[in-house]
């Protein structure tokens, strides 16, 4: 069994993210409802957005924290990473 990877981060990002998933939930609803496309493409921007910058908070989090451009596994794992961002 692996252990836990937590970061002083995660919380916030978990937190980004429950808002983004509370926000495609009502995106959901107003497709359901019938709602103009360009309403809802603009808030399907929102939640893009939102999840983009989760992701970019969690990847530089990690680089600053867990990688040593120093190793080899490291520096591997630096450039594999990056092709997220």
């Amino acid at each position: 069994m692996t252990h836990p990877h937590r970061h002083a981060s995660h919380p916030r990002i978990v937190s980004r993210l429950k808002r983004a998933e509370g926000h495609l939930r009502s995106v959901s609803a107003m497709i359901e409802e019938g709602r103009p496309c360009l309403e809802v493409a603009q808030q399907l921007q929102a939640v893009e957005s939102a999840i983009r910058n989760a992701k970019q908070a969690l990847i530089h989090d990690h680089m600053d924290h867990c990688l040593d451009a120093e190793t080899d596994h490291d520096r591997a794992e630096l450039k594999a990473i990056s092709r997220y961002l």
